[in-house]
């Protein structure tokens, strides 16, 4: 029976899978993103906190909005469980750089499933990723902008760290 449900489902069943696992990224992206944002509150750096724990917040928007659209289409969409997320980092610069890796394997990941549902022609999730293509474009440029802000500013190391925080809030327009 549960075979025959699946076979139901308007997602291809492959890449429920996929978007289940990428659930599970996201999610873990919100962790991370909310640890920095712990550091960053510790340290002083309280816009650059800001800006972590919005982000930790959009990747929790991006886990739901997936979850929510495998239970639309007939699916099972799991709750993620998160483990393996560091509080320990050494700068500003760090947490940034970190912040770009994490996208970048995001961005990946929405791409290998988007190829995925290409081979089996999955339509539906391949139009519903799309918004996902675009904010990912749109993620790393973001975190693209706040590492160029620490390649300007380098010698003055304090100084810089604090003008860097105060920039923050503007990188993403």
């Amino acid at each position: 029976m549960k075979d025959l449900v699946r076979q139901k489902i308007l997602i291809h069943v492959e890449v429920m899978d996929l978007l289940n696992a990428q659930i599970q990224k996201e999610a873990h992206s919100s962790a991370v993103y909310l640890a920095m944002a712990s550091w960053c509150d510790h340290n002083g750096l309280f816009n650059s906190a800001k800006f972590f724990y919005d982000q930790s917040d959009e990747e929790r928007e991006h886990m739901l909005k997936i979850f929510k659209f495998i239970n639309d289409n007939g699916g099972i969409a799991y709750s993620p469980s998160i483990d393996g997320v560091s509080h320990d980092y050494e700068s500003l610069e760090e947490i940034f750089e970190n912040a770009l890796d994490q996208e970048i394997m995001i961005t990946k990941s929405i791409h290998s499933i988007v190829t995925k549902c290409r081979q089996v022609q999955d339509y539906t999730t391949e139009y519903f990723l799309q918004w996902f293509i675009k904010e990912q474009m749109e993620e790393e440029q973001t975190m693209r902008k706040a590492l160029e802000l620490f390649d300007l500013m380098k010698g003055k190391e304090q100084i810089a760290l604090k003008l860097i925080d105060e920039r923050i809030p503007s990188i993403r327009e």
